[in-house]
């Protein structure tokens, strides 16, 4: 059978080791997240360019003459 020490950690962080290893940690979490959103926003921007060199070109909407005010002419 193990002994406990092998699975509890006797001795005692100080404050600052804490502090460390929690922004180490942050810090680690932070970038992987960074880099999976960038990942992924290049591929959406890749399936976009796609679907627009695919499709059909718009027509572009005829534009609309102003009106005239009746009130402005008299």
């Amino acid at each position: 059978m193990t002994s406990d020490n092998e699975f509890f950690n006797q001795a005692k962080l100080s404050s600052r080791d804490k502090a460390v290893v929690t922004d180490t940690t942050a810090r680690a979490i932070i970038s992987a997240e960074a880099a999976a959103r960038e990942l992924k926003t290049e591929k959406l921007k890749a399936l976009r360019l796609q679907r627009a060199a695919e499709a059909p070109p718009e027509a572009e909407p005829a534009k609309k003459k102003r009106a005239t005010s009746k009130a402005a002419s008299s």
